[in-house]
């Protein structure tokens, strides 16, 4: 379909705004029907048309091999997150030992890619739940942030994702996240602004109620530099 003058800038707009259309992943029904060296041939071309219309010589040694390392990076790494086989298997466990108080991991690395650019998001997640009975092992809580990031995303969609998760997991909506993160779609083009990061949250259950969190955001800011 092409789109008008008016329709073009309109998407364009969305995407300089960070405007989420969903809170899921926006993917098609055929998604998966390709298996992933299918997948790695039709980018690897894709990826040398791009290289091509921009006048580079591929037959220069530095980049003869490229479309095949970005075809590569990009089904089994940076977006490795598309594909539900990858999701992490969280195993839960019973909390024998009665913990009632929040946990909270926190300062969890995050490498993502903003689906309006294709531009690296890195920056740092913040999670934290309370137990009706049920608890994660900790390292599944940075699985599951990493592969919910492991996708083009909107950040606001990105910390949605995680929530919604983790209150799956461990049955219970007592989950929070937040994400303070630098986009180099502003950081690097754009405004160029290279101090500004975006910071979101969301809030499930008992962490909308003020108090509880403001608990949590004051275990953020704790110094915990060993």
């Amino acid at each position: 379909m092409k789109l008008d003058s008016t329709m073009e800038e309109h998407f364009e707009e969305i995407g300089n705004g960070h405007v989420s259309s969903s809170g899921e992943t926006p993917l098609r029904k055929d998604a998966f029907l390709l298996s992933d060296d299918e997948k790695i041939e039709r980018i690897k071309g894709s990826v040398k048309d791009i290289m091509l219309t921009l006048g580079l010589d591929l037959e220069d040694d530095s980049l003869n091999g490229t479309p095949n390392r970005v075809a590569k990076m990009f089904v089994k790494e940076v977006f490795g997150g598309l594909h539900p086989k990858r999701k992490p298997t969280s195993s839960t466990f019973k909390n024998k030992y009665k913990y009632g108080e929040m946990l909270v991991e926190k300062n969890i690395t995050l490498y993502s890619t903003c689906e309006h650019h294709l531009l690296p998001i890195v920056g740092k997640a913040h999670v934290a739940y309370i137990s009706n009975g049920t608890v994660v092992g900790l390292s599944k809580m940075n699985r599951i942030v990493d592969y919910y990031a492991k996708r083009p995303q909107v950040q606001e969609r990105l910390n949605m994702q995680i929530v919604k998760e983790l209150q799956e997991v461990l049955g219970t909506k007592d989950v929070a996240c937040v994400i303070d993160a630098k986009h180099l779609c502003v950081n690097s083009r754009g405004i160029r602004d290279i101090e500004s990061s975006t910071v979101t949250a969301e809030y499930g259950g008992k962490f909308k109620e003020e108090a509880v969190r403001r608990e949590f955001l004051d275990y953020i800011n704790l110094d915990t530099n060993f």
